[in-house]
């Protein structure tokens, strides 16, 4: 594996314009890395992930969680990532990196939970054969969560998310998702090329540290608010969900449902609350 950045030599063209000169110049450049990652389950494959290196088992139990396979840590009676050179597994084919996850007595991968290809950084529901694989609620709904948030406090956190983003300000390249407290506080925030990834990371980690489900969390995400995020904010049991960007049609119709609160287009001073605005107080 290599690691979250690599080197790259290209080509800089400048045009001209006002007091600058134009020119071209040969320079390295610094990119955000992209490696595939397989996740198997009790021996058998589930899927292929095309993610930035780093946080790996994180990436696989949130992703576990994110399908509704496990809710508990107990649920995972063992997690290591496999190189393809020591685990002596036969099926790597040359793409290195594996998150073998052995589930404990009882629990079980439903047939429409395993991906039919890769999933690309891009998408986290390709390779469902319906829409019935990937519309899952919990068992209890997030309506129960009294938790309310102050708008103040809402405008505030895509700047904090901001400056954690460590490797974004080396790269340019990645996207972000950052767990907060109703008042703020930053928890824990993650990196990755797909979208889907980075809030599987912090469900992963939430998970593995004991801390589903979050109640009274608020979790940010640098992009836009697709179907597939909402349902991961929903199963992970936070009861608040904002972007930077729009939601889409279904990821809307998915929170009114589910009693999630969806913010979008979370900029400076606006934002635009398309479900669940009665936990919003000024």
């Amino acid at each position: 594996m290599s690691g979250r950045t690599t080197r790259q030599r290209v080509l800089r063209i400048t045009l001209p314009g006002g007091d600058r000169p134009g020119g071209t110049s040969a320079r390295a450049d610094l990119l955000a890395g992209e490696e595939p990652l397989g996740i198997r389950v009790d021996g058998s494959a589930l899927t292929m992930t095309m993610r930035t290196p780093g946080d790996d088992l994180e990436l696989a139990a949130g992703f576990l969680v994110s399908e509704a396979v496990i809710a508990a840590p107990a649920d995972i009676a063992g997690i290591k990532l496999c190189d393809g050179t020591t685990c002596g597994h036969a099926d790597h084919d040359g793409l290195g990196n594996i998150a073998d996850v052995t589930l404990a007595p009882g629990i079980t991968v439903a047939a429409g939970a395993r991906r039919n290809f890769l999933t690309t950084s891009a998408c986290g529901v390709c390779g469902k054969a319906s829409i019935k694989d990937i519309c899952v609620l919990p068992h209890a709904a997030l309506a129960r969560d009294a938790t309310r948030f102050a708008p103040e406090v809402l405008a505030g956190l895509p700047d904090r998310l901001r400056e954690a983003q460590r490797v974004f300000s080396s790269t340019g390249g990645l996207h972000a998702a950052g767990l907060f407290t109703a008042e703020g506080e930053l928890i824990v925030v993650r990196e990755d090329v797909g979208r889907h990834n980075a809030v599987d990371k912090v469900v992963g980690w939430a998970l593995v540290n004991g801390r589903l489900p979050l109640s009274g969390g608020v979790l940010l995400v640098s992009g836009r608010a697709s179907f597939e995020l909402v349902q991961k904010a929903i199963l992970a049991g936070i009861p608040l969900l904002a972007a930077v960007s729009a939601p889409s049609s279904l990821a809307v119709e998915l929170a009114q449902e589910a009693g999630l609160t969806l913010v979008g287009f979370l900029r400076g001073p606006s934002m635009n609350v398309y479900a669940g605005a009665q936990r919003l107080v000024s």
